[in-house]
């Protein structure tokens, strides 16, 4: 890659995508339950899926960008994205579909760092 872009390191490029396709991926999975809620499920699903498209077209990049050139793997990419997951879905669920803060997110969490801690420990 040439310009900006080639001067993030692979890790970072690799979260960065990461964190933005999760963001495509809350609203597709839940922005339909605040904003299409009478709506019928398949046009719900319908409109899913099309924001889905772009979660994936950064998902892809993310995961071959980690794997093939910042040497991860497949088990460091998902213990990865699943940290990111909570951490973008935990903000969308409080702020934008104003569900109730929960300590469970907290415990939650600490289970993630768990989980981080013994997939990346041997590497």
């Amino acid at each position: 890659m040439n310009g900006w872009l080639s001067s993030i390191p692979f890790t970072a490029q690799t979260v960065m995508l990461l964190i933005a396709s999760n963001v495509f991926m809350s609203f597709a999975w839940y922005g339909h339950l605040k904003n299409q809620a009478s709506a019928p499920w398949i046009v719900a699903a319908l409109v899913s899926w099309g924001i889905a498209l772009f979660e994936y077209m950064l998902m892809v990049p993310a995961n071959r960008i980690g794997y093939t050139q910042a040497g991860l793997s497949v088990a460091q990419l998902k213990i990865i994205q699943e940290v990111i997951t909570l951490s973008v879905f935990v903000p969308f669920a409080i702020l934008y579909l104003k569900e109730p803060i929960k300590l469970d997110y907290l415990w939650a969490a600490l289970c993630m760092v768990g989980a981080v801690y013994f997939v990346f420990r041997s590497s």
